[in-house]
């Protein structure tokens, strides 16, 4: 049997522009962003982004990485359109493309939060 559950006060769903269709293309699109949200390494480099520009050095430390894999990382999201990068003397500065990416990250975070706060019961538990 299937259940609708109806939106929940306080999700911000009444308060959200109305959806666009999303075609192949667009899910495409999009799912290539989802995935690279989906990697913890790559979520905390842009969630320190989230703060302002950055080098890699300075994400090196904030999220305890080694240089090099922050480098790696950083170049998938460059690739990926996720953030942008100008080089300053010898330091390349990193910052996200837009706030959208920003206002994802958040919701992600809040929806984590949010389910953290109030476990759902997996099917295989016990009710008794």
């Amino acid at each position: 049997m299937l259940r609708r559950y109806a939106p929940r006060v306080g999700h911000g769903i009444d308060d959200r522009p109305s959806r666009a269709r999303l075609d192949a293309a667009t899910a495409k699109s999009v799912a290539a962003t989802l995935q690279a949200l989906a990697t913890p390494s790559r979520l905390l480099i842009l969630a320190n982004l989230q703060e302002g520009p950055m080098t890699v050095g300075d994400l090196v430390a904030a999220v305890g990485m080694e240089q090099p894999a922050v480098s790696h990382q950083l170049r998938l999201l460059r690739t990926m359109g996720l953030v942008e990068s100008e080089r300053r003397g010898r330091h390349v500065i990193y910052t996200l493309f837009d706030n959208h990416l920003s206002e994802l990250i958040d919701q992600a975070i809040f929806h984590a939060e949010h389910l953290g706060a109030a476990p759902r019961p997996r099917e295989d538990d016990d009710p008794a």
